[in-house]
């Protein structure tokens, strides 16, 4: 049994960088009787494992990837201080991880595709699956930041030195629903409690149904792409393998952050912290990402609102304190110790059932040209729990009366109020088109529509001569 979790053990992030390390080493006394290299090293289950942890070390550890510049989706309309100058090399760091991490996962499933010796077919297929999920996931994140980027596969050769020109965004997309629907294939549908925090079948529907979502949307504009987002989130709704949390302030415990609401997330734990809790409290710690005042108060007063943003501070309102921004308590649940002394064990979602509910009511609607009872039902699931399950004439529930025009807003303004501060904000304004009529008043002006995509990084396209910026950089 295998019993390293995936990213629940922390590996060095630079696995293969080692590996390329120990091949290199020419000054031996004696004649060595093997060479280590990025071909041979991956011979165990437990080395497969390892790159995958390493691939998601580089993403999410402290200081590291999305822990250390999630602030880059502060051109959103809900962090603080975005105000839509995207300068040359912005996000560079993340392009950086994930291709890092590509390098990782692509490795192993090279090494996978041989076979391990000794190793059951159907556990290689179980690895297999995980290595494709993974890097879907990877690559679902470079399109929608960065537009076409270039695919890097295990059968690229040489992928560290090869001059790779950008795929179309169509090209991606088509790589990512294949390695989705692969890992549909092979994930298991249910994962032991020594292995939470592995992906599952439902957790890759999931994040396919998000990606048919926007593929659906801009840029790419596909609406026969609706259907299958609401077929695909509609069969993780009907296997009730996950469900809501009822109790929406302890929805980002650490009791619940492996379920049942949570289907996959970036995780946290002792050995290898998430970001410094006090980054989400201006009142109480740096501020470095917290809420826009405007957002904060155009947010419908709710149990959901008093269970994610932080307004007060020993009952006094942050705007008569002084200078301060609303803060996010989303990640503060860990122990009061643990926020003094800048410890994290909480997770970032990167897919959970109430983001599926949202997406099966948008897709469905957009499909059918109006409001099924299916997704009025999905979307007040999500706005009833938000609600205290009472009723609340600030964010009432959606009816099959509404058009199909009035309920898609309800289901994008829902999808910012549930999913606040966990990255989803930023692509919905992208792929819905309204980044500059959502976007701060003040900001507007800054606003150009070459700020939908962020640029390549400089350093990379010096590199490789085949890479070509995005427009406006």
């Amino acid at each position: 049994m295998r019993t390293l979790n995936l990213f629940t053990k922390k590996v060095g992030c630079q696995l293969i960088a080692t590996v390329m390390l120990l091949s290199s080493c020419k000054k031996l006394q004696e004649e060595p009787k093997s060479v280590i290299t990025p071909n041979n090293f991956y011979t165990t289950t437990t080395q497969i494992q390892s790159a995958y942890t390493a691939s998601l070390s580089l993403l999410w550890s402290h200081n590291q990837g999305y822990s250390a510049y999630m602030d880059d989706f502060n051109q959103d309309d809900q962090i603080v201080r975005g105000d839509l100058n995207i300068t040359e090399n912005y996000g560079a760091e993340l392009w950086a991880a994930h291709y890092s991490a590509l390098l990782n996962i692509n490795t192993a499933i090279k090494a996978l595709k041989k076979g391990l010796v000794g190793v059951d077919q159907s556990q290689i297929n179980v690895l297999m699956g995980e290595g494709k999920f993974l890097r879907a996931y990877n690559y679902f994140m470079l399109v929608r930041i960065f537009g076409g980027v270039p695919l890097i596969t295990e059968d690229t050769p040489d992928p560290v030195n090869v001059k790779l020109a950008r795929s179309t965004v169509k090209q991606v997309y088509d790589q990512i629903v294949s390695d989705f629907t692969d890992a549909i294939a092979k994930l298991p549908v249910t994962r032991s409690a020594d292995m939470r925090g592995l992906p599952t079948r439902d957790a890759a529907k999931g994040l396919l149904a998000k990606a048919y979502l926007t593929m659906a949307t801009f840029p790419l504009n596909e609406p026969e792409n609706y259907a299958k987002a609401a077929e695909m989130a509609g069969e993780v709704i009907d296997s009730a393998n996950y469900s809501l949390v009822p109790d929406i302030s302890t929805l980002f415990s650490v009791a619940n952050q492996y379920g049942p609401e949570m289907m996959w997330s970036l995780n946290s734990n002792a050995q290898s912290q998430g970001p410094d809790p006090r980054i989400w409290s201006d009142m109480r710690g740096f501020g470095d990402i917290c809420a826009e005042p405007g957002w904060e108060q155009a947010y419908p007063k709710s149990p959901r609102k008093d269970a994610f943003i932080e307004t007060t501070l020993d009952g006094v309102l942050y705007y008569d304190l002084g200078d301060y921004w609303p803060g996010v308590k989303k990640f503060q649940y860990d122990a009061p110790a643990d926020f003094a002394a800048g410890r994290s064990v909480v997770n970032m979602p990167v897919i959970r059932f109430a983001d599926v509910l949202l997406i099966f009511a948008e897709a469905d609607n957009m499909a059918k040209g109006g409001p099924s009872q299916k997704a009025v039902d999905a979307i007040n699931r999500v706005i009833d729990r938000g609600n205290g399950h009472v009723v609340n004439a600030e964010d009432p529930l959606a009816t099959t009366g509404l058009t199909m025009a009035e309920f898609d807003n309800k289901v994008i303004l829902e999808r910012d109020y549930e999913l606040c501060f966990e990255m989803d904000r930023w692509f919905d304004l992208i792929r819905k088109h309204i980044l500059k009529q959502e976007s701060l008043p003040d900001y507007q002006i800054n606003f150009t529509d070459d700020d939908y995509l962020w640029p390549i990084p400089t350093n990379d396209i010096q590199v490789d001569p085949l890479l070509k910026q995005n427009p406006g950089y």
